[in-house]
């Protein structure tokens, strides 16, 4: 598919979500369950780095694979890329498909099952990326609410201690 058409396509469908608002669902939604996007049509200079600078922007990226020619290891001028999480791909999506990178139109968009290839140099990256389960979630925001209030435990504290100096 040519990537202009590709753009133009998300960009209609875009389109009429904002002007249909009819609750539906949005058409991100088939991707819930994958952080993986696909980036497409950048130039062959790019590196793995240049390419997280950009897209890091929108979330935190947790894995890259930059497609390389088996022989000369040069870019192949694309690749994929997993958040940590999956709404920011939608930012990535929305917001990255099309625009432009040393004058080349590149192509951002969904994947829905993604695996990294498994290789005899692994460096200990994530093989898969995936959204986090709602109890870890859950955990997280336990954890930090816990800090917060010892945070605050301590400060109280602190201000006490200042009263007594006066």
């Amino acid at each position: 598919m040519n990537p202009l058409t590709n753009m133009k396509n998300v960009i209609k469908l875009s389109e009429l979500e904002l002007n249909n608002a009819s609750g539906k669902a949005s058409w991100h939604d088939m991707y819930k369950d994958s952080a993986w996007i696909f980036v497409g049509g950048f130039p062959y200079t790019l590196t793995e780095g240049d390419l997280i600078c950009v897209f890091s922007q929108y979330g935190e990226i947790v894995n890259i694979h930059l497609v390389r020619d088996k022989d000369t290891g040069k870019s192949k001028g694309f690749c994929f890329i997993c958040y940590e999480d999956t709404r920011s791909t939608i930012l990535a999506v929305d917001n990255l498909n099309g625009i432009k990178i040393l004058n080349r139109a590149i192509r951002v968009d969904h994947v829905l099952d993604y695996k990294p290839p498994k290789d005899d140099k692994s460096d200990g990256t994530l093989e898969t990326c995936a959204p986090l389960p709602q109890i870890y979630a859950g955990n997280i925001k336990g954890e930090k609410e816990k800090k917060s209030s010892s945070s605050s435990s301590s400060t109280a504290s602190s201000s006490s201690d200042r009263k007594r100096r006066k």
